[in-house]
Parts: C-alpha cells; sequence; structure tokens
C-alpha cells in the first residue's frame, strides 16, 4: 500500500457518509496515471496553486479599486480567506479538506480585473454575456498550460462552477464554498470599508454587533459555528436568527458600501476603460498574445477577447491603455 492509498484508506476511516471520498471521484476529463503520494483532490489543489492564472490574483481587485495602502483585500488574499473558512467548516464536519480547499483557491481564477465593475463591463460586451464563474472553469478546462487546461477532477470542476448563484454544487464541500465565499467577502469588506473611512463599526446595525459580534474575527467566528451546529449531513444551514442577521448584514453593505459613491467613484471610468480596449482587440487581434490568437481561429475574436481581457490584473490592463490610447510625449532630437 503506497502512501495515497493509505491517505484514501483513512478518508474511509475518519470522514463523513456525507464527505466526497478522493477514491471515488468521477475522475478527470483525461484519465491520467495516479499518483502514489497525493490523492486526486490533493493534485488538484496543487495544480491550481501553481496556475499562472492564480499568480495574478495577487494584482486584481476586490472591492476597492486601486486604493492606497497595503492592507486592502485583493482577490488573492480574499481567496485564501475563503479557502481557511471553508477548510474549517470542513473539518468541524468530517467532510474533505482537500476537495474543499481546491474549490476555494479555484473559485475567483476567472474574474476579471476591477472587481464586479469589470466583470459587468465584460458581461454588457461579450456576446452570451460573461459570468466569472463560467470562465473560471474555463481558465481550469481550457485557458492554463498552453491551452491543455489543468485535468482537475469533476468535483472540483462543479464546485468552481457552483460557487456563487444559480445550481448548487453536487457535493457538500462544494456547497460549503460557496457560504465560505460570502462569510470571508462581507466581513472582509467590513474591515476595508472601515480602513478606508466608508464606514465605522460604531455605524454597523445594532443586532449585527449583538448577535454576529463587534469585530471581524467574532463575526466570522459565529457565522462558522452557527453553521457547523446547525447544519444537517447534507443540508447546510446556520439558525434563522443568525442567518436573517447574517442576510440584513448584506443588504447594510450593499446600501453603504457596495452602492457608496465615495468608494465606488473610480468605477465609473471602468465601463468605457473596458469598452476601448474591447474594441480595440476586436479590430487588432493580431497584437494579443500567441495563444489568444488560436482562440480567435479556433473560435472566435470575441470569444479570444474576452479571455484576454478578463486574464489582466489591474496593473497590467492600466498599462496597456496607456500604451493605445495615451500619446507619449514627443522627444526633440
Amino acid at each position: 500500500m503506497n502512501i495515497r492509498e493509505r491517505s484514501e484508506e483513512l478518508e474511509r476511516g475518519i470522514l463523513s457518509e456525507y464527505a466526497c471520498l478522493s477514491s471515488e471521484s468521477r475522475g478527470r476529463e483525461r484519465e491520467e496515471e495516479k499518483c502514489t503520494v497525493r490523492t486526486e483532490f490533493q493534485r488538484d489543489r496543487d495544480r491550481v496553486i501553481h496556475c499562472k492564472a492564480f499568480r495574478r490574483l495577487k494584482h486584481k481587485t476586490q472591492v476597492f479599486l486601486s486604493p492606497e495602502g497595503d492592507h486592502y483585500r485583493t482577490r488573492l488574499t480574499h481567496t485564501l480567506e475563503v479557502s481557511q473558512i471553508a477548510r474549517t467548516i470542513a473539518r468541524a464536519m468530517r467532510l474533505n479538506e482537500d476537495l474543499t480547499e481546491a474549490v476555494s483557491l479555484a473559485h475567483d481564477l476567472g474574474h476579471t480585473p476591477f472587481g464586479h465593475a469589470g466583470e459587468r463591463a465584460l458581461n454588457s460586451l461579450v456576446p452570451g454575456g460573461f459570468r466569472h464563474y463560467e470562465q473560471s472553469l474555463r481558465v481550469v478546462e481550457l485557458l492554463e498550460k498552453d491551452g491543455k487546461g489543468l485535468n482537475l477532477t469533476y468535483e472540483t470542476r462543479n464546485g468552481i462552477l457552483c460557487h456563487t448563484t444559480g445550481r448548487e454544487a453536487d457535493t457538500v464541500e462544494g456547497r460549503i464554498v460557496r457560504i465560505a465565499d460570502r462569510i470571508a467577502y462581507i466581513n472582509h469588506d467590513i474591515d476595508d470599508a472601515v480602513r478606508a473611512g466608508v464606514i465605522s463599526t460604531d455605524s454597523l446595525p445594532a443586532d449585527v454587533i449583538e448577535i454576529l459580534g463587534g469585530t471581524t474575527a467574532q463575526r466570522i467566528n459565529t457565522l462558522v459555528l452557527s453553521l457547523i451546529e446547525n447544519s444537517d449531513g447534507e443540508n447546510l444551514r446556520m439558525s434563522s436568527e443568525v442567518q436573517e442577521v447574517f442576510d440584513s448584514l448584506y443588504e447594510f453593505m450593499f446600501e453603504n458600501v457596495y452602492s457608496n459613491e465615495y468608494a465606488k467613484h473610480e468605477e465609473k471610468k471602468v465601463p468605457d476603460f473596458v469598452s476601448l480596449l474591447y474594441g480595440y482587440f476586436l479590430s487588432h487581434p493580431d497584437f494579443m498574445p500567441e495563444e489568444n490568437r488560436r482562440t480567435a481561429e479556433s473560435e472566435s475574436v470575441e470569444r479570444a477577447v474576452c479571455d484576454y481581457l478578463a486574464g489582466m490584473t489591474d496593473r497590467y490592463a492600466i498599462e496597456k491603455f496607456k500604451k493605445i490610447f495615451v500619446p507619449n510625449s514627443w522627444v526633440v532630437r
């Protein structure tokens, strides 16, 4: 028995009957020889961490567009917080931590630069619309490794696709990531908004402070504990009181942060910014990298431009815009 097989045996002996066992995965689109050390879901996690799209997350906006300061969340730090929360829940419920972590780390790989403002901009331009969870799946299935994709297991890919609105994931682990995502972003967005002076901790609704807690750590702890204590097998739920207050906290954040004129002022520039880049590369596909030019030939120019723009970091997109649309100073010789 090799190390992987011992790990699989441990999963069968320790994990809940509702857990997704790595030995029972529905497999990969392309069959591969199994690793002697790592389980299938551990391999998924490692492939995500080592891919280019994961590294680019560190320079993609989470909520605040190009904030001045080193402590605001980026798409990468958000992803790591989701992973930590989701793994805590999975371990407590005796579910598969490796699958939970793999889905968590990959769930936003296809997110645009400039946060949801960038996503909305692309959605208005691309035929058929744009949804970041679908793009995340496209990244791992096709775009990474020069068009070969990461060849992840079905369970990880399903969790990526179903981590937000729409149908729920087939596994409990995938459904945990959807909840952990919401717990993470609402609470770290409060922290960032307070740091930015958009809101103050005292401005949070009284019932939020009373029931969930007055600090980020307290709120996350309350939400996670409520989920663990009230979930039953495959059915994930918080107590009705905690869920009601959590929903009201989202409404508060939507009104005071996500729609805040001061916090979102720079986002007004994003639609025209993205539209100009989209139109330029639509007319000049030869100016895109080779992999995108191949997509233009095999699928469509629109699809290729969408992939190119969605994969950009904030700073790369800005530099491209400057190079294309901002005149250079004329140097007298």
